[in-house]
Formats: structure tokens, sequence, C-alpha cells
């Protein structure tokens, strides 16, 4: 505004100059050699003076300029050929070409060496050929210039972690961090090291800073400081309890579906007597996502209760997520452990066709606490061997027994998540453990029918006779009358009176009925139970029968009869046998034998 308003009056002082000037009376003559001029209004000679000496000015001012000129344009060729190799370079790198980039970097060098892109190029030039010393003097000279030195401080500390130095690293980020509160990479690797040193302060004032310098939002900066008091809570719950249960509770309010936070938060409130407190804490995470951990601390939240009192409450707790497996696996937990075993496997039934480890590990504990059986608990755990994997705690591929604040793979925050691992490739090779006959068998269901009874022995049966045989050259054995065979049977079998009755094939021609043995006398002790029961689902081989005469058979180790001749007693060793030397001693006796 100011330059047109001054452009305006310089025009309205020449137009006045002017008008002066043509209202003066005279002539003007100009002689220059055989070259005269007249004019009655001196303006327009005047004019053309001026104008004569305006074009000579613009003449020698550009005489006057042109070694600058010559001098720009020659640094103006060099910057765009430093910028070209720069250009060049850079590409290079971008596709691997480690010769292309190092030759276009030593042009950038000497063309721009005050570029910081020549700087960068000739760094990473560096690094791809695997110079790391040159790329550190590289990124130092970034770091000594202040357009350059966040950079050059980026560029030392990945130098830094590839050469395995984390204190370096540590005290790289915390200057850059200084220098620039807002840099993510360096507040990343600071809040990392505070981490894993367990400065929970120091990292908590990191998560501050990142939130007032907006690198996180809102709901991301209250998750990861609820992580990190639940980490300080977790550490400090048997050193400081008190900060411990400010921690846990503020981490709740934080957030409220974290799961360590809540269990933590109510075994607080639960030591507090503020019991219905702590089952709304739980069941709010619990209605977010099933653990075993709410369920635990559901089922204890009043101490001092029963175990069926503990399995009640916790049925309240799964009746809130139906058919969840969590549900169903808290259930039969609390119900083994008050004996209520129908109810156990009640819960797991609709898991059991296709079961997780640790619904096999479950009806394995049933079988064996309930009936004693370990066959058919040996065969649940061995399904829980090639089972389905149960969800833990998982980050980066790492699978923890409990949870972590940060991963250990790649330092990231809140990295721990609860969830199924991931599964294996499948393999050309078969399986290691294949099911078997025996294992489906013990795991089929039982079937229990009534006893039958006894029909009663007719009047004219009578017991067999024993017999004796006479070999011509044995000596006459008497043979004890043949007891009814009984089939081998399993030791997890229940009471004879529920054991089926294995069906006979029906002969050809109708048999007469086989004599029964008389009825026990009612003042007789009953029979213990057996300790096998037989295989209804294998087919049953006929019995062989029995010799009457068993003849002598030498034994696979039997040395037989020693055909050398008598052995002379006076040549025989008085005195007890001496033990076969051994070491060395004893193979040169040996070979020499």
């Amino acid at each position: 505004m100011i330059r047109i308003i001054l452009f305006l009056l310089l025009i309205a002082l020449a137009a006045a100059g002017a008008a002066w000037m043509a209202d003066q009376p005279g002539d003007l003559v100009l002689n220059w050699g055989g070259l005269r001029l007249t004019s009655k209004q001196p303006m327009y000679l005047l004019g053309l003076v001026v104008v004569v000496a305006m074009i000579a000015g613009v003449i020698l001012r550009g005489l006057w300029k042109i070694p600058g000129h010559v001098r720009r344009g020659r640094r103006e060729r060099r910057h765009a050929r430093g910028r070209h190799a720069i250009t060049q370079g850079l590409l290079a790198i971008g596709h691997g070409d480690s010769a292309g980039a190092r030759a276009h970097a030593e042009v950038a060098r000497r063309h721009a060496a005050n570029d910081p892109l020549a700087l960068l190029l000739h760094a990473q030039s560096a690094q791809l050929d695997g110079d790391r010393d040159g790329a550190q003097r590289a990124f130092r000279a970034m770091a000594e210039r202040a357009d350059t030195r966040l950079l050059g401080l980026r560029g030392l500390f990945i130098e830094a972690q590839r050469a395995d130095d984390p204190v370096a690293a540590v005290m790289i980020a915390e200057e850059a961090l200084k220098m620039s509160p807002s840099s993510s990479w360096a507040s990343h690797a600071v809040l990392g090291f505070c981490c894993a040193k367990g400065d929970w302060a120091g990292a908590l004032s990191i998560i501050d800073n990142n939130q007032s310098a907006g690198l996180i939002d809102k709901a991301t900066y209250r998750r990861q400081r609820g992580v990190l008091l639940t980490a300080r809570a977790l550490e400090f719950e048997t050193i400081d309890r008190d900060l411990s249960r400010s921690s846990a509770m503020e981490a709740v309010k934080l957030a409220p579906t974290l799961i360590p936070a809540a269990v933590l938060a109510a075994k607080f409130e639960s030591e507090a007597h503020q019991v219905r407190r702590a089952m709304r804490i739980v069941e709010t995470v619990w209605l977010a996502q099933p653990h075993p951990d709410l369920a635990d601390a559901y089922s204890h939240v009043r101490l001092g209760d029963s175990a069926r009192q503990r399995l009640v409450r916790v049925e309240t707790l799964a009746a809130k997520t139906p058919g969840h497996i969590e549900g169903a696996l808290a259930i039969a937990r609390a119900a083994i452990d008050a004996a209520e075993f129908a109810r156990a496997r009640a819960a797991l039934e609709p898991f059991v066709a296709a079961p997780t480890q640790r619904v096999a590990l479950l009806m394995a504990e049933i079988e064996r606490t309930e009936h004693g059986d370990s066959g058919r608990a040996r065969a649940w755990t061995l399904r829980a061997v090639r089972a389905l994997h149960d969800p833990v705690w998982t980050a980066d591929g790492y699978v923890s027994d409990r949870w972590r604040p940060v991963s250990p793979v790649t330092g990231r925050l809140d990295a721990f998540q609860w969830q199924t691992p991931v599964a294996a490739l499948p393999s050309d090779k078969g399986h290691a453990i294949e099911p078997s006959p025996f294992e489906e068998a013990m795991l089929a269901p039982r079937r229990v029918e009534p006893p039958r009874e006894v029909a009663s022995e007719p009047a004219d049966a009578k017991p067999a006779e024993p017999v004796e045989v006479k070999p011509a050259e044995v000596k006459p054995v008497e043979v004890k009358p043949l007891e009814p065979t009984v089939p081998t049977v399993q030791d997890n079998a229940p009471l004879p009176a529920a054991i089926e009755a294995e069906p006979a094939p029906a002969p050809a021609e109708p048999a007469a009925p086989a004599p029964a043995p008389p009825p026990a006398a009612e003042s007789a002790p009953p029979a213990p139970a057996p300790l096998f029961r037989s295989r209804t689902d294998l087919p049953k081989a006929a019995p062989a029968p029995i010799p009457a005469v068993i003849p002598i058979i030498r034994a696979p180790d039997d040395p037989g009869v020693d055909e050398d001749g008598p052995v002379d007693e006076f040549a025989e060793q008085i005195g007890p046998p001496k033990a076969q030397v051994g070491g060395w001693r004893g193979f040169l006796s040996r070979l020499g034998s």
C-alpha cells in the first residue's frame, strides 16, 4: 500500500514539473557537430536527453553485473548437478545398487557438499555397503548441524541398535526427546527402556508428554496409562499395598476392560469387604472378554465360602455369557472342587466332541477323581495332547503364562492379548499320536443293565467227576475239576451286578440247558468286586482247551543238560569264584584266553 502511494506521488510530481517547464518562455538550441536542433518547446529536448541517459545507464549496469551473473550461473549448474546426483543416488539406494549409490554420493559431495540430502545420501550408501564406521561419521556430521541434528541422532540411534548397544541407544533417544518432545521414535524408545527397567513413573511422564504433544489420542492415552498403572500395581502388590491399591483402582477407571487390573482391583475390594463392588468390577470385564482369572476372582470374592457356594456364584457369572467355553470351564472347575461331578460333566458336554486341551484335562480329572478310573483318565490325557489349543497371553508370536505390560520382542506397550496362538503349518508327515481303538473304546459311554436273576439248578444236575489220565511214559497226574473260564476285564469295572452279559452265538440245534452252580448260602459274605471287566467292543476269542497232561518243554533261557560228561570234583577251584576283571586288564585277559 505504501509503495502504491509513493508511486502516485512521483507521477504527480513529474506531471507538475512538466507543466511548469511548458509554461516557461524561451527557445532550446542543441548544436552537436553538424547537427543543430532547435525547439520552441524545451520539454521535448529534455525528454530526449533523459531517455539517452537512461539507456546509457542500463548498458553500464548490465556490463557491471556480468561477472556476478557468470558466477551465479556456475553455482546453479553445480547445484543442479548435485541435486541430480542426490536424486539418482537415492533411487539407487531404493533399488539396492550400492555401487551406483556410492558413485552418486561422491558426485553429490563434490557439487553439493553443504546440502543435507548429500550427507543423508553418503550415510545411507555407507549403510548399504555395510560400512558402519562411514555411516556413523556421516550421521555425526549431520548431528553437528542445527538443521540436520535430529536426523543425525536418529541415524546414530539406529546404528547403536544394530551394534547391540542399548545404553548408547537410550542416551541418544533421550537427547533427541529433549530436543523434540514430539519425536515419536525417541519417545517410543525411552518408553520401552523405562518399562524394561521398571521405571513406571518415568513411563507415565512420557505418556503424558505424548498426549500433550498430540502423538496419541485420548482413548489410547487412557489405555496405555491404565496398562502402566496395572504393571506398577502388580509389582508393588507385596511391597507397598497402598500404592498398589490406588494404582489398580485408577487403572480400572481408565481401562475398565483390562483383565489384570480388574482381577487385582477385585482382590483389594474383597479384602476390604466390598463384595458387591468387587463383583461389579469382574462382571464388567467378563461381559467384554471372559477369562479364567476373572472366574477365579469372582468365585473367591467372599472369603471363607464353601466349595458349593463358590460353585453357585460361578454359575451366576457364567449365565451372563451363555454358551461360552470359559463359563463352562469355570463351572466344571468349581464343580470338581465341590465334588459335583454330574454338574461338571453337564457343563463340559457341549465341548466334548471337539475338546480343547483344558476340556480334555478336566475330563481326565473327573474320571480319576469320581471313579478312580485310571484307564479313561489316561485316554483323556492322551487326547489332550493333540486337542485344540486354548487361548493364552500372546504378543508378537511370544506365548507367556501371565500378562505382561510390554512385548519382549518389539517393546510395544499393551501388546499381550488373550487369544489362541498361531497354528503351525500343515505337515506332510503323519501324526505323532494316532487315535487307537483302545482309546476310542475307553472313551465310549458305559452301558449299565440291571442284574439278571440266576436260574435255579436242576435237581438232576451233578458236578463233574475228576478225570485221571495215565500216559505210558509219564507219571499219572490227577487233574482237578475245571472251573468255568472267566474273561479278563479291566480295573475300571463296576460291580458284578452291573456287568453286561456277553451275548452267546445261537447254536444250530437246540441244546439242553447247562447246569447252574448251586446258590450260595445266605450267611456267606458277598464276593468282592472283580478287578477287571469284559470288553464288549472287541471280538472275544474262544478259550483254548487245557490239556490233561502238561508236557515238559524246555524254557528259552534253559541251558539244557551238560553233555560234556561228569565234572571232576578235585579239578574244581576251592573257594569262592573270582569275579571277572574289568577295564583293560580284563580285556587283555579275555583276549589271551
